[in-house]
């Protein structure tokens, strides 16, 4: 259980330090990923913040991520319930006037896809699944077999942008960088520090109960 508990203090950190990257890629103002101008357009229309905004969407796609019947862990749960509110946190604390020089939010929002990536990695290591946008775009994935999964994340990407757009999120040339851009800067950071996603295997809610039962049998058999 001990071990448990340092995975979810390991996933919290790491989620934590993603949420302040998505911080800087709002602070630079030079427009918003797809999901986050989503949020951001959701808090123009609603009583609810950014951050309120964020979990909402996270709670709905984790709901469809259970009816495609994609493999959720506490990670993904806790996810869903956090990082929207750690960015309204920083965003709520940051001091500094929004940034107006399109130059310096380039370089701030390059910044952010590197803390967004250290924060992953951190959060990943607890190999407890992926957050539910994640799992959404793989649940989406699979139900498109000849579709490659870049063309699916696009077009997922795409719809998410359309909406927020509507609802009057920032659009710029941020939104580009990121849409773009983030996840070569990932792949960069995760090859400088040698880490493969790919290698984690992830356990469930259910597999991880049965870890929980299994430590506790133990531990009354040892006393």
């Amino acid at each position: 259980m001990k071990k448990l508990i340092l995975e979810w203090i390991r996933i919290i950190i790491g989620l934590f330090v993603f949420a302040f990257g998505v911080h800087l890629t709002i602070f630079a103002n030079i427009g918003l990923a797809p999901w986050d101008c989503l949020g951001m357009g959701i808090s123009y229309h609603t009583p609810l913040n950014y951050g309120l905004s964020m979990t909402l969407i996270a709670l709905t796609v984790l709901g469809i991520d259970v009816l495609l019947k994609e493999k959720i862990g506490f990670g993904t749960i806790i996810d869903a319930l956090l990082t929207g509110n750690f960015v309204q946190f920083f965003n709520s604390f940051n001091p500094f006037k929004l940034n107006d020089k399109l130059w310096l939010g380039v370089i701030i929002m390059i910044i952010g896809f590197v803390f967004m990536a250290l924060g992953m990695e951190i959060y990943m290591k607890s190999e407890q699944c992926c957050g539910p946008r994640d799992a959404l775009l793989v649940g989406l994935g699979k139900r498109m077999p000849k579709v490659p999964i870049g063309i699916v994340e696009v077009i997922l990407w795409g719809v998410v942008l359309l909406f927020g757009w509507l609802l009057g999120g920032p659009v710029g040339i941020g939104t580009l960088i990121s849409t773009f851009g983030a996840g070569v800067v990932m792949q960069f950071v995760y090859t400088l520090i040698r880490f493969e996603p790919r290698d984690l295997k992830h356990r469930g809610v259910i597999e991880t109960i049965r870890y929980i039962k299994q430590t506790d049998t133990k531990a009354h058999k040892a006393i």
